[in-house]
């Protein structure tokens, strides 16, 4: 693992991932912690930048959100005004939950989240309408066999 973290900083780790809810109290047990020592290290953790806040993880299906596209991007251009316009105007697009910028055939992929083809199609004249790209290639997912996951720590 990393330098910067013990067993204890692990465990912390590996039960926020499991649960972001838990009292600070239910966290210092779990992790055989005082509560005081726990905060200490959970302030460690945030002020070296390992936590990144807490988000809560919500059912998309429920929200009617049904369709997900990873969308798949090759650009002819790579100068640092264009990746600056691309990755402002791609930041912009709120139904694009990931966006990678990846080796091999392609140089960007996206995870898009939207509610059918129609929003979907929406969404890619927003991604288009604004920069200059040389292909665009779309993927349906069929079905989430994992999602969210947590990190292999």
């Amino acid at each position: 693992m990393s330098e910067i973290l013990d067993q204890i900083d692990t465990k912390l780790l590996r039960e926020l991932q499991k649960d972001a809810t838990l009292s600070q109290r239910e966290l210092a047990d779990r992790v055989g912690l005082s509560q005081n020592a726990c905060w200490r290290r959970l302030k460690a953790l945030n002020d070296t930048g390992v936590l990144k806040g807490s988000t809560a993880r919500i059912a998309r299906e429920k929200l009617g959100l049904n369709l997900v596209v990873f969308v798949m991007l090759r650009t002819r251009h790579h100068s640092t005004e264009w990746l600056h316009a691309f990755r402002s105007h791609v930041l912009t697009i709120p139904e694009v939950v990931d966006f990678h910028r990846i080796g091999g055939d392609y140089d960007y992929q996206l995870k898009v989240v939207t509610q059918d083809m129609a929003s979907f199609d929406e969404v890619y004249q927003r991604l288009i309408s604004k920069v200059e790209l040389d292909s665009v290639t779309s993927y349906f997912a069929m079905e989430a066999i994992a999602e969210g996951r947590p990190l292999p720590i």
